[in-house]
């Protein structure tokens, strides 16, 4: 009996995923370099496979602006056809994963950098309970764990600041101290009391645009009307850490980055009024789109977890 094809199978695409896998994260990221890392390719391999797209298209995809790359209107068409593509794909391995409970299945998540200090420790235990579930954890900063959410490339994620403009359900699980920190020997180190205003002629280190602790940061500098420009800025914790060690300046960071004895990092916290500043690590995730079992597994152990944490020993 022959039946015809339901509407669209009877054409073959002319793409292939890995090539659409490839342009949609240089569409989110902005350049080529950056979706290769993201994708863990070489950076010819992603050029190669956006290439390949363009002559399979027979579209002009990508076009420059400032140094980065940003897509065409056709492009764009693109991308959106290529998530709804992936969207329906990871619905697929989510119902699979229910019917196969928690034997096998994904679960993607996305954090922010600084939470590295502490996410893999939280992470652990749900791991080793589930050893048949792939964990797939993306490392970015701020920016980037927003364009994920943006996107639906991932189904939770940790920060500092979540968007205002994104439709999610947020768990604020973890207290977050920033503090200002200077090398052991600096002159303000031996201080036993400091306002704000006494840092501002002191040279500022502080993370990439994107960074959510530089967010909070500027944040705190504009509700108080202060000016404290930045005289470097760095790609992580660790960088900003040895430069300040180095004598190159003062730095605002997340308490979990130190040791619990800072002085072992060759650092001290200064006593500036009003620090730490009290800030809350949220885990994020949209309202418009179910969480899978493993996700939901996944929040109710770290529910558990942290509540055990929390309760006064005996």
């Amino acid at each position: 009996m022959n039946e015809s094809a339901p509407p669209g199978l009877d054409r073959a695409p002319r793409a292939t995923l890995v090539q659409l896998r490839s342009f949609e994260a240089v569409v989110r990221l902005g350049a080529v370099g950056r979706a290769a890392l993201a994708l863990n390719l070489a950076q010819p391999t992603v050029s190669t496979q956006i290439k390949e797209l363009a002559a399979a298209t027979g579209l002009a995809l990508l076009q420059p602006q400032g140094r980065g790359l940003v897509a065409t209107p056709q492009g764009e068409r693109l991308a959106a056809a290529a998530r709804t593509m992936f969207a329906a794909w990871q619905q697929f391995e989510d119902d699979i994963a229910e019917l196969q409970g928690l034997k096998r299945g994904r679960l993607r998540l996305a954090a922010v950098t600084t939470t590295e200090y502490f996410l893999p420790d939280l992470l652990g235990p749900f791991a080793r309970a589930h050893p048949g579930i792939q964990i797939e954890l993306a490392v970015e900063n701020r920016d980037a764990v927003v364009a994920r959410l943006a996107s639906g490339s991932d189904e939770l994620a940790a920060m500092m600041l979540p968007p205002e403009h994104l439709p999610l359900h947020r768990w604020p699980f973890l207290s977050n101290p920033l503090v200002a920190v200077a090398a052991l020997g600096h002159p303000l180190a031996g201080r036993k009391r400091l306002a704000l205003a006494q840092l501002l002629d002191q040279p500022l280190l502080v993370r990439e645009a994107g960074s959510g602790t530089r967010l909070a940061l500027e944040r705190l500098l504009a509700e108080r009307q202060l000016h404290w420009p930045p005289r470097m800025a760095l790609g992580s914790n660790e960088a900003i850490k040895h430069a300040v060690r180095a004598g190159l300046g003062l730095a605002v960071l997340s308490r979990h980055t130190l040791a619990a004895d800072p002085a072992r990092d060759g650092l001290a916290v200064l006593p500036v009024s009003g620090f730490p500043l009290r800030r809350m690590w949220h885990l994020v995730w949209r309202k418009d789109r179910a969480l899978s079992l493993p996700a939901r597994t996944l929040l109710a152990d770290l529910r558990q977890q942290l509540q055990v944490r929390a309760r006064p020993a005996v």
